[in-house]
């Protein structure tokens, strides 16, 4: 899969992406339990485009500009109508050899505005798992 690919219901996102850039930690709570968690964001992309991907706990330092990684499951996220790759609790994220490409950072689409997905409209949910149709 290619970075310039993804929407704003991509699941299951395999790539390998060059780290850009890294933004500053910044702190979240969480709605469910109050709980406080770090994040970092990574400008990561690939030929075809880029994109901002978020870090939580334990793998927000995991990272430098210049590393190459492979994610395998991870998920696009739509976070204030910007997309946004995660790699959430399921997914996977190593840091592999030095690839043959430079990220395209002239295609970022995290700038591009987009709207969240209708819960019901996500793809693989139909009516034996709640969907709505």
């Amino acid at each position: 899969m290619k970075v310039a690919d993804l929407g704003p219901s991509s699941r299951n996102v395999d790539v390998t992406v060059e780290v850009v850039s890294v933004a500053d930690d910044r702190e979240v709570v969480s709605r469910k339990d109050g709980s406080t968690h770090r994040v970092k964001e990574y400008l990561v992309g690939d030929q075809s485009g880029s994109i901002l991907l978020s870090l939580w706990d334990d793998r927000a330092d995991m990272l430098q500009p210049g590393d190459y990684v492979r994610i395998e499951n991870g998920y696009v996220a739509v976070v204030g109508g910007h997309m946004r790759l995660n790699v959430g609790r399921y997914g996977k994220i190593e840091v592999v050899d030095a690839q043959d490409f430079k990220a395209n950072t002239d295609n970022n689409v995290s700038d591009r505005e987009v709207q969240r997905p209708r819960r019901f409209d996500m793809p693989s949910r139909g009516r034996r798992f709640g969907g709505r149709y």
